[in-house]
């Protein structure tokens, strides 16, 4: 049978372009899965989409089904939602989140698909992996009851850290950005808002997603003595400078790094399979389509990832959305009209 398929690449830094590919027929334990809708992470794929992957991560930064090298061309991705075609008959006909890039469609291992819970759209479903990187930040942070927390950058992980720590009972959880509109996507997870002049200190614990070092040292500021910062903004091949002077030392404060390709040493029981079927049960929460703040149709991302890149698209999540997905129903209110 003969296969094909179209994918997104980047041809070189800033430039897109989609590609015919001939697809390999299916071996005994692999699916064909046809893509329904796949996500944009606004901050790591559009740093690799303009070519800024350090070197020496090169390597730490592969996505599991990338094809080509940085800086380009590569094909990238992670955020895939698709219809199994082909494969075992448990998964035949299922819907199934997958780390593949952006793709018509595409021949895995059957390992590699996740069955989407039937309490969650499809449309949802491409925040999974967003949401697992929230999953493994809060393993890593160990939040307590009672404990006054802020999550510092509003963005695609910021919000989905939030949105976990508004189920946490009696905490007091703020979402710090520079940009006032995102006070409402907070109001819709159930967490207060603040700008970065006006967040609220005493915090036990700072969750820093905003990938400046003005946020960063504006999260020091935020904590109370011995309290922690966990950091989860990749700056790719900037340097970053820290106020680690004055205060630091004498309040005892902590930096932690937190990273989604380790699962946390504190579920070091916990396997990457258990990790994302956890995100994906979370998603059953429809206030997360807030983190949905745009859509375009697959053909249009040469043109959209370069506006992406620009920050001309104010988006958390971009969805892209394929010909073979339903019609969207999504209101205009999520939809990034491009002109």
């Amino acid at each position: 049978m003969n296969r094909t398929a179209r994918a997104f690449w980047t041809g070189s830094p800033g430039h897109g372009e989609i590609r015919d590919v001939d697809l390999p027929d299916p071996a005994d334990g692999e699916v064909v899965v046809r893509s329904l809708y796949s996500g944009v992470s606004r901050g790591t794929e559009t740093l690799v989409f303009r070519g800024q992957v350090p070197v020496s991560q090169y390597t730490a930064m592969r996505a599991p089904f990338q094809e080509g090298d940085f800086p380009a061309p590569v094909k990238y991705g992670y955020l895939n939602v698709g219809l199994v075609e082909e494969g075992p008959d448990a998964l035949v006909g299922r819907t199934v989140f997958s780390l593949f890039p952006h793709q018509t469609r595409f021949v895995v291992p059957a390992s590699a698909v996740t069955v989407v819970p039937d309490g969650v759209p499809a449309e949802r479903a491409v925040l999974a992996g967003t949401v697992e990187t929230a999953v493994n930040a809060l393993w890593d942070a160990a939040p307590l009851v009672g404990d006054r927390i802020a999550v510092v950058g509003g963005g695609m992980v910021g919000c989905s850290v939030a949105a976990l720590l508004a189920r946490f009972p009696g905490v007091r959880v703020q979402l710090v950005d520079a940009d006032p509109a995102r006070a409402k996507v907070a109001e819709v997870l159930g967490v207060g808002f603040a700008t970065p002049e006006e967040a609220s200190g005493g915090c036990d614990l700072v969750v820093h997603a905003s990938a400046t070092e003005q946020g960063l040292a504006r999260c020091l500021e935020l904590l109370t003595a011995e309290g922690t910062v966990l950091e989860l903004s990749w700056y790719g091949d900037r340097q970053v400078s820290l106020p680690l002077g004055e205060a630091f030392h004498s309040r005892r404060l902590v930096i932690r790094s937190s990273q989604v390709g380790t699962v946390s040493p504190a579920r070091a029981n916990r396997t990457y399979a258990d990790r994302l079927a956890l995100a994906l049960e979370l998603l059953a929460d429809p206030a997360l389509d807030a983190l949905i703040t745009g859509e375009s149709a697959f053909e249009e991302l040469p043109e959209v990832l370069p506006r992406l890149a620009r920050g001309e698209i104010p988006a958390l999540c971009h969805r892209v959305r394929y010909a073979s997905a339903a019609p969207e129903r999504a209101t205009a209110a999520t939809v990034e009209r491009l002109t």
